[in-house]
């Protein structure tokens, strides 16, 4: 397998040195806009016989195309932030070759009820794109991060092995991470939080389909392993809500994520200024997009991890029954950033976010897993990535739920926003 990873950055950088260990590739090219970016990832590698840096800007397609062919790659893996999905995804299509991403293209809310209606959901243009990529052959492997990506593993994984019925899947990630020195700075990039945090979160129903609520909305303390301990959760607007639902039978899809009451109140404040807003604004002689400006003056996440101390724990909590009686489980994966930065030279969210697409590509390599068309890691045999992910050194845990056992979600009863957001007019 030739694996061209366009986008140098954390997970990129990551997703070299973890494959790095590994023997399933032949050459792993890393593509960036800034050359020296992928030249330092590559430099940095114990090593890099394997490895090339290249220059490449994502928002060209006829150069992507053309990077393709010159470096004859099997599967392209698009390591950039989604608003570029659009270029890479149609640009794999023409070129007849594999894609991989870890979060769909971007949602559109509705543009008269965003809080109880669905507008564009994430992703609606690739996975309608569907049919095509089938007729040609070639696999859109979409939303393989770690969230979205191995919870649709556990979705999988537990409803083929754990669960007779499920009722509901919610998608729980928290931690306990904090950087020293920082009032405020995101272990993942601020574009993609504010994006996913304040944009109408979505929940699916079997009987309702899919809908919307007020941001932070059901919030709730869940109790995470590994020493986490109890976090506050909110539901965010992510890709697993429309993806698990198209493989896996169950009656409700949700996903919440341990914010933090200090970390929703910076948020908060963002959008009662304008500040997530990505149209641009003028100021003096240059346009500039608000949200831009915060991704430009906030520390680069893949900067902070020797400032990190504490883990982190994405997983899925699964309601429903097994051989006739009801039964709870959380399947959880948890990263310390103590070794993700020991071992590996990387803060634990972009370690986390990084290796599941390498194990998901080692699978596509050895064809255990194959396909064509769009789907989602959901669509995939789920026991031979989690024994794969073992044999990383990245092992999953479960516990059971229930009454005497672990303690299962309980809410708090409390609004989510305090009061709506009102949007500046400017003539």
């Amino acid at each position: 397998m030739n694996i061209l990873v366009i986008g140098a950055g954390g997970v990129g950088a990551s997703m070299a040195s973890i494959a790095e260990t590994r023997s399933f590739f032949t050459e792993f090219v890393l593509a960036d806009l800034y050359p020296a970016a992928a030249e330092k990832v590559v430099a940095e590698l114990d090593d890099p016989s394997r490895f090339r840096a290249v220059e490449l800007d994502a928002r060209d397609k006829k150069a992507i195309v053309d990077m393709i062919a010159a470096t004859k790659a099997d599967v392209v893996v698009n390591a950039c932030d989604p608003r570029l999905n659009e270029t890479i995804f149609d640009a794999c299509f023409e070129a007849g070759t594999n894609y991989l991403d870890m979060a769909m293209n971007l949602s559109k809310p509705h543009p008269t009820d965003p809080y109880n209606k669905v507008g564009i959901p994430l992703g609606e243009a690739q996975l309608a794109a569907h049919d095509a990529w089938r007729d040609k052959g070639i696999l859109a492997l979409v939303g393989m991060g770690i969230e979205p990506g191995l919870s649709d593993v556990f979705a999988r994984y537990a409803a083929d092995v754990l669960f007779d019925t499920i009722d509901e899947i919610g998608v729980r990630d928290g931690s306990n991470l904090s950087i020293d020195g920082y009032e405020f700075a995101p272990t993942f990039s601020i574009w993609t939080t504010i994006e996913e945090c304040l944009n109408p979160p979505i929940i699916w129903e079997k009987d309702r389909g899919l809908y919307t609520t007020d941001c932070f909305s059901e919030p709730e303390i869940f109790h995470f392993p590994a020493g986490i301990g109890p976090v506050e959760c909110v539901n965010v607007e992510h890709e697993e809500v429309l993806l698990i639902p198209r493989e896996v039978d169950c009656n409700r899809v949700t996903f919440k994520y341990g914010l933090g009451a200090e970390f929703i109140d910076f948020l908060k404040t963002f959008a009662y200024l304008g500040l997530d807003s990505v149209e641009p604004v003028r100021v003096g002689d240059v346009s500039v997009a608000p949200r831009d400006v915060l991704a430009a003056v906030l520390p680069n996440p893949a900067k902070l991890g020797h400032l990190m101390t504490g883990k982190t724990c994405a997983g899925i909590w699964v309601k429903g029954t097994y051989d006739g009686n009801p039964r709870e489980v959380y399947l959880y994966h948890v990263a310390d950033n103590d070794t993700t930065m020991r071992e590996w030279g990387s803060q634990a969210v972009l370690w986390q976010t990084a290796i599941c697409p390498v194990v998901a590509l080692e699978l596509m390599s050895n064809g255990t897993w194959k396909g064509s068309g769009v789907r989602g890691p959901e669509a995939f045999d789920a026991a031979p990535y989690l024994n794969l992910l073992g044999e990383y050194g990245a092992h999953h845990g479960m516990v059971e739920m229930g009454p005497r056992l672990w303690p299962g979600p309980k809410s708090t009863g409390q609004p989510g926003w305090d009061r709506p957001v009102r949007r500046p007019l400017r003539p």
